[in-house]
């Protein structure tokens, strides 16, 4: 089993930045890639951003392109999401995820294990 445990989450005003961190252990880390998922209220847990085995490839949806960034430091067995601009909208409970295929997947089944979430609030 991985364990994942994300951190960094709070309240933050629109236009504002914020870093999440994820820490894992229990797993080879740099043998699964690892993604970003958010849950708005009342919605549907919804694809977020996604970094291969070795950091170089990424993905993001098309509501974060440009604003958010994810990397991952394997010497530290933490992955990051850097949000900037932040708007109302992406007031959710943010997940971090792991999969041992090297894929820069974008669907939550594709994906074995799972944080617990970290609060993020963007007041409008």
């Amino acid at each position: 089993q991985m364990q994942l445990v994300e951190s960094g989450g709070g309240l933050v005003q629109a236009g504002g930045s914020l870093r999440l961190s994820c820490k894992a252990s229990g797993h080879t880390f740099n043998s699964h890639a690892l993604g970003w998922f958010r849950q708005p209220p009342g919605k549907e847990r919804e694809f977020v951003a996604t970094v291969s085995w070795s950091g170089v490839g990424t993905r993001y949806a098309e509501s974060v392109e440009g604003r958010f960034t994810i990397s991952r430091d394997n010497a530290k067995n933490t992955v990051y999401l850097q949000m900037r601009s932040l708007k109302p909208e992406d007031t959710a409970v943010y997940f971090c995820a792991a999969t041992p295929r090297n894929v820069l997947a974008t669907q939550s089944g594709e994906y074995s294990f799972w944080g617990q979430g970290t609060q993020v609030t963007v007041p409008s």
